[in-house]
């Protein structure tokens, strides 16, 4: 959906793990907090708030890596929060084992979900000062 959080993964799976499944996994760990099944898995319904590893391409050159694309619902995350958008993508995902290596390699945020950060609490002209950086993003 255009209202979607994407990010793509470059992943390597450890040896005998498919790369369906890893991408699978990395989208469950990063979005709803388990690859595995937990007894309150039955609660409540995680639908609404999994994200979806919707894309996985062969790293063209490179023996076993992969680039999984995952989509995030924005009901996961919480308005104008960069902490929680950047916990919730990456906090835990890097050490899962399934996987031998994975980076972020891109991040798409919608403008529905930029629009909910404020900026800088004194503005942008207060920031330039303090930094000394003026004519640039």
């Amino acid at each position: 959906k255009e209202t979607d959080i994407l990010a793509a993964f470059r992943m390597t799976p450890q040896p005998g793990v498919p790369a369906e499944e890893a991408g699978a996994a990395v989208a469950a760990e990063s979005s709803t907090g388990t690859w595995t099944t937990v007894w309150t898995d039955g609660l409540t319904s995680l639908d609404r708030y999994k994200g979806r590893c919707y894309d996985l391409e062969a790293v063209p050159g490179e023996e076993n890596q992969y680039i999984a694309y995952v989509a995030y619902p924005l009901d996961l995350f919480e308005e104008g929060s960069v902490t929680n958008l950047f916990t919730s993508i990456v906090g835990n995902v890097f050490g899962f084992k399934a996987l031998r290596a994975l980076r972020l390699e891109d991040l798409r945020i919608p403008p529905a979900y930029s629009k909910t950060f404020q900026g800088p609490p004194h503005g942008i002209q207060v920031e330039r000062d303090k930094l000394n950086k003026y004519g640039r993003p």
